[in-house]
């Protein structure tokens, strides 16, 4: 049997994504802070554009449960 959940949770992931973002630009050597500050927003944006593939609108996501299979599916987002 399989059955979809849609999840929300308008902060969750723009928390993570922004803090993945900082922690990415922390690691990059040799960059003064105003630098990092533009890497960090980039890094930001590129995540949120991959994480779109599968969130609607930055806090929807749907999980798919498949029971015989004992799987679980994030269903991309239909935009």
């Amino acid at each position: 049997m399989k059955f979809r959940i849609t999840m929300k949770d308008p902060d969750g992931p723009y928390e993570c994504i922004q803090e993945a973002a900082k922690e990415m630009a922390d690691a990059i050597e040799g960059v003064e802070s105003d630098e990092r500050e533009g890497i960090q927003e980039a890094r930001h944006n590129t995540l949120r554009n991959f994480a779109d593939k599968w969130m609607e609108y930055g806090e929807y996501i749907t999980v798919e449960f498949d029971t015989e299979a004992g799987t679980a599916t994030v269903i991309p987002n239909k935009r």
